[in-house]
């Protein structure tokens, strides 16, 4: 792993989950009221930040917890591309 995706990973450790959570719960909920193109670029935004935290935690999550993301992150992706078109 690179420095600075350590570093990265280090600081959000550091986050407080609640607050995480209600940042990425205000950034999906503009995005669905946003229009078109921009409320999709924004969430092709969020899944591409999903997409690396899942990429840099691959090794230690179970199966199925994998697959369950992998899911939730295609949804996402899908919903975005309706959004985009």
């Amino acid at each position: 792993m690179q420095r600075t995706q350590r570093v990265l990973l280090a600081r959000l450790a550091r986050v407080n989950p609640t607050t995480a959570f209600l940042a990425a719960l205000v950034l999906v909920l503009v995005a669905f009221f946003a229009p078109g193109v921009v409320g999709g670029l924004l969430l092709l935004a969020l899944a591409g930040l999903l997409g690396f935290l899942l990429a840099m935690t691959w090794t230690v999550q179970t199966p199925g917890a994998r697959a369950v993301r992998l899911v939730i992150l295609t949804v996402l992706v899908a919903v975005a591309l309706l959004k985009i078109v």
